[in-house]
């Protein structure tokens, strides 16, 4: 018995490292990457999954919609890998790799993944992530699998999703053991990137949100030659994802279109294989109904990527679901807009009569002042209910897609933001803490005017640049005398702002009541409540929401009682180049900045 009580430690010790040994077999036999069944000594193979072209990659190009430019773009890889003699004939080489970059939710993951279903070849997939473990020497074993596994597939693509997580700059984040690791990754995907021709038919694409931070080797010619950039689409971009989207959906349009049709034989809806060449022959083959709903939704979630899109359809259907609905209808889809927008509804949150009268003239203050501002932008929708974390009222907009951007056009977005706060002061002689978001607006935007566009007459035409880091937020790159001159040019700018603002609110007042009473009594204006009440807008050219609808923007009918006509509120005047307005509230005539 004493002689087993001597030997026991050493068993246990046995024992733990022999079910350790076979755990870790088990788990990496069960990841089944390119790596193979792996084990506590199979640390440096390969974790990228496998998708086999014939079962798994059923993606393809008429999956993805609102990048018709990036596909055209990798289009040629797809060409190349279907077609390979056809290039080297002429004795052109293939790129060896694209990088597509761009803002999360914007289908890069999806484009990657269509390329490989289009050309019909295994898709080798990896995060950056996982190439980096607390062993030194598994990143770059990792990288030397991954490239093998991908020459014995050939013809394959890999795609390295979230490469900035090994390709960031080289000594930039000082000499921790961490970073030495990373860097020996990056190398060693640098030289396997070297070691393969074009020949071997393997195309490596690559993902990041951040192509900023990326290590100059890693773009240069012969490695990502291709730089594709993924941009959040514009409207007609949504349309066509709203168009992928909404075609699983159970519609009310489909349910209608079906009974009227089913003599006829015809199906409203096309089918999930038909092939679709780009936007005009979707509009042809998909049915008015659905066509004029895909524009709606589009005009109402400006700024939405297509993950975004993805998940308002989503949500739409499940909020249909909740309700016992038979089908899908509009109003699913502005709840589904609504809790992607703002948060989730918080009817729980009672507020006070008071705080709830303050919300609603704070709110019509914004609707007010971008109503009667010709380059602010269009009002959608308006709300006072309580909704996520901190919210207590919410405005959404439309801006209009522009790339250029006049003094007169920020100024107006300036006094738009202003107008929640100026309209406190006019009906209720104080202020409160719900305009702090506003003021940070204005206050930034100030700045980026004055020290940034060089748009200040006084301040003169200097840019100083934007200082994201942190050190260069302590490092300014001007003196202490231009920083004071900076300040007061800027606060003078504000004032000119609050003081324009509160002449328009205050000429204006009976409608920011009519809006803030109807508000009340309502809780939620949508754009054609606001037309209904007050008139459409006082100017002649039609406004972002008109142009998504494909409405001639031509004003309607005369202002309702009470409403100044259009001459009465003289819009700046139209600005050379016309164009989209990124921050959207502003100031009457001119807009100069002294």
């Amino acid at each position: 018995m004493n002689l087993f009580w001597n030997f026991a430690p050493t068993l246990t010790l046995a024992g733990l490292l022999f079910y350790v040994s076979r755990r870790a077999t088990g788990m990496g036999g069960a990841g089944g990457g390119a790596g193979g069944p792996g084990g506590i000594f199979n640390i440096g193979k390969s974790k990228a999954k496998m998708f086999n072209h014939e079962s798994e990659v059923k993606t393809k190009f008429k999956d993805v919609a609102g990048m018709d430019e990036a596909k055209e773009e990798i289009m040629e890889f797809v060409k190349f890998l279907k077609e390979p003699e056809k290039y080297e004939r002429l004795g052109a080489k293939i790129p060896k790799g694209a990088m597509i970059s761009g803002p999360p939710g914007t289908g890069k993951t999806l484009l990657a993944k269509a390329t490989a279903g289009e050309a019909g070849v295994p898709f080798l997939s990896v995060s950056g992530s996982e190439f980096v473990e607390m062993f030194v020497g598994v990143g770059p074993s990792r990288v030397r699998d991954l490239f093998a596994t991908a020459k014995k597939n050939s013809p394959c693509i890999v795609f390295v999703d979230e490469i900035d997580a090994i390709g960031k700059a080289r000594g930039k984040s000082g000499a921790m053991g961490g970073n030495d690791e990373r860097e020996s990754t990056l190398n060693q995907l640098l030289v396997e990137m070297d070691g393969f021709d074009t020949s071997q038919h393997v195309v490596v694409l690559a993902g990041t949100n951040r192509a900023d931070v990326l290590d100059k080797a890693l773009l240069r010619p012969g490695r990502f030659d291709r730089h594709i950039a993924v941009d959040r689409p514009d409207v007609s971009g949504r349309r066509q994802i709203f168009l992928v989207h909404l075609r699983p959906l159970v519609l009310e349009g489909a349910i209608k279109t079906k009974e009227d049709l089913k003599s006829s034989g015809s199906d409203p809806l096309p089918e999930e294989d038909e092939e679709f060449e780009g936007p005009e022959s979707v509009e042809k083959v998909i049915p008015d109904w659905l066509v004029k709903l895909s524009h709606k939704l589009a005009a109402h979630t400006p700024g939405f990527s297509g993950a975004d899109i993805a998940n308002v359809c989503n949500e739409a259907a499940l909020i249909a679901a909740r309700l016992s609905a038979e089908f899908v209808t509009e109003k699913h889809f502005d709840m589904a807009i609504e809790r992607v927008v703002a948060g989730l509804e918080r009817r729980s949150r009672v507020l006070s009569p008071e705080e709830k009268q303050t919300v609603a003239y704070h709110e019509a203050g914004h609707a007010i002042m971008g109503w009667f501002l010709e380059h602010a932008d269009p009002l959608l929708k308006v709300s006072i209910i309580p909704r996520g974390v901190g919210a207590l009222g919410y405005a959404s907009y439309l801006p209009q897609e522009r790339f250029l951007y006049t003094t007169e056009q920020l100024i107006d977005r300036m006094c738009m933001t202003f107008g929640g706060r100026v309209a406190e002061e006019i009906f209720f002689g104080k202020i409160t803490t719900g305009a702090q978001d506003d003021l940070q607006k204005i206050t930034k935007l100030a700045f980026e005017l004055v020290g940034n566009y060089g748009m200040s007459r006084d301040f003169g035409p200097i840019s100083f640049g934007r200082s994201d880091s942190q050190q260069e937020s302590f490092q300014k790159p001007y003196s202490e005398k231009t920083g004071e001159h900076l300040d007061s040019t800027v606060r003078a700018l504000i004032n000119q702002a609050h003081k324009r603002t509160t002449e328009l609110l205050t000429e204006k007042k009976e409608l920011v009541d009519k809006v803030a009473q109807r508000l009340l009594d309502r809780e939620v204006l949508s754009r054609q409540d606001m037309i209904d009440l007050i008139g459409r807008r006082p100017f002649d050219r039609p406004d972002a929401y008109d142009d998504a609808m494909g409405s001639s923007g031509k004003p309607g009918p005369p202002p309702a009682p009470g409403s100044p006509s259009g001459g009465q509120n003289r819009p700046a005047p139209k600005p050379a180049t016309d164009g989209p307005n990124p921050l959207g509230e502003g100031i009457e005539g001119g807009g100069e900045i002294h």
